[in-house]
């Protein structure tokens, strides 16, 4: 806890861990950013730094996330995607304007045409999570298997068949749960 708000659960794929900024959404939902300045804060951690949000802007990110969700959901249950949620994708990703540049040690890093237009972060966002729905991707889409979670996760892990989004949080607890019922079995 960092200020009063639930600590991010930074992945290293953008959409998926931006829809991490909601988790236990089968249990009790932990919002990571419940405020305009929470959002700022993810973004810039996120290497999308904008100067400000405002409650509207705030607002398209959590619709943005929860189509990103459902849209990624969909596609890991081989159910039809959700037709709004991905006009929803496709108009975050249309609206944004922002550059990919290369840095000096190879890596990309993304410059936004206003440091004040979310908008052009939650295209990053959106255009992220198109790549990883359609395949271009090398790793495999997954829900988390705890049962109050459920959150969407790119797994690259090299066998791809990570169950848990968070080892540190889903995993540990899943497994503790399992270890507290065999000892309650024993005893």
């Amino acid at each position: 806890m960092r200020d009063g708000f639930p600590d991010f659960r930074l992945g290293s794929v953008l959409a998926t861990s931006f829809t991490g900024t909601l988790s236990e959404r089968h249990g009790d939902a932990v919002e990571r950013i419940p405020t305009p300045q929470r959002l700022v804060d993810w973004l810039t951690v996120s290497g999308l730094a904008v100067d400000s949000c405002t409650p509207a802007q705030l607002d398209l990110a959590r619709e943005l996330r929860e189509s990103i969700h459902a849209v990624a959901t969909a596609a890991v249950t081989h159910d039809p995607l959700p037709p709004s949620a991905v006009q929803v994708i496709n108009d975050c990703s249309a609206e944004g304007r922002a550059a990919a540049f290369l840095t000096p040690e190879g890596k990309r890093q993304w410059r936004l045409s206003s440091a004040s237009r979310v908008e052009d972060a939650l295209g990053v966002i959106a255009a992220d999570a198109i790549s990883i729905v359609a395949g271009e991707r090398d790793g495999r889409l997954a829900l988390c298997a705890s049962p109050t979670c459920r959150a969407a996760f790119f797994d690259t892990s090299q066998s791809r068949t990570r169950k848990w989004c968070d080892m540190n949080t889903c995993g540990n607890r899943q497994k503790k749960a399992r270890f507290q019922a065999k000892q309650r079995s024993l005893g």
